[in-house]
């Protein structure tokens, strides 16, 4: 009986092996899901650079950084290049390392005093007390809304939420990019592949 219980557990497992010649598709998702969420906040900065750079410099309403041209360069770059090298495949561990640099700057500079959450979700048990503060806010935007307007068309593509501004975005990127930074770009569905491939041994792809 026992002898046929482990035959049986070696064959699943013989089976879940050979779904390893498509173990590429998992980091290639995530470059892909990853690539224009940096590529847009990249050119976000770039395209508006002046502001951008005011707003790491400026200590009262903004980040307070030093060398803020330089510093809003650096970030605008990163994600702006780093999404186009996340889409081919190419240099992927390596642009990882910047890309999670920037996620943690962002979280610690931006999103931290705000807490976790995105948007303001009084329900949820990750709520603060800026949350639960919000969901009063958010209560009395409705009811102006509802009594003044349309309210039905205003809700008919999605419901009227109070933006948190929370880490859970940035900390969720970070950690996308760091499982990219341990698996790489991926099996056949990335230059590095080829190129290593090209270059390395079998053994070694």
């Amino acid at each position: 009986m026992a002898n046929a219980l482990i035959k049986h557990t070696n064959s699943l497992h013989d089976l879940l092996d050979k779904t390893r010649m498509m173990e590429g598709v998992a980091p290639l998702l995530l470059r892909l899901y990853l690539a224009p969420i940096m590529i847009q906040a990249g050119y976000n900065k770039l395209s508006h650079f002046e502001d951008t750079a005011a707003w790491f410099g400026n200590p009262d309403w903004g980040l307070g950084l030093p060398m803020p041209e330089v510093m809003a360069a650096m970030a605008a770059g990163t994600e702006f290049f780093g999404g186009i090298l996340l889409i081919i495949g190419f240099a992927v561990r390596w642009i990882s390392i910047p890309l999670m640099i920037t996620m943690i700057v962002a979280a610690v500079t931006v999103h931290l005093e705000n807490g976790w959450l995105a948007i303001a979700d009084s329900s949820s048990w990750l709520a603060n007390e800026r949350v639960m503060e919000a969901g009063e806010r958010l209560a009395r935007a409705k009811s102006i809304l509802q009594d003044n307007s349309n309210y039905d068309w205003i809700t008919g593509r999605g419901s009227v939420v109070v933006l948190n501004n929370g880490i859970e975005f940035a900390a969720t990127y970070f950690i996308m990019l760091l499982s990219l930074f341990f698996t790489g770009a991926g099996r056949y569905f990335s230059v590095d592949y080829w190129v290593a491939r090209g270059l390395r041994t079998p053994a070694q792809v």
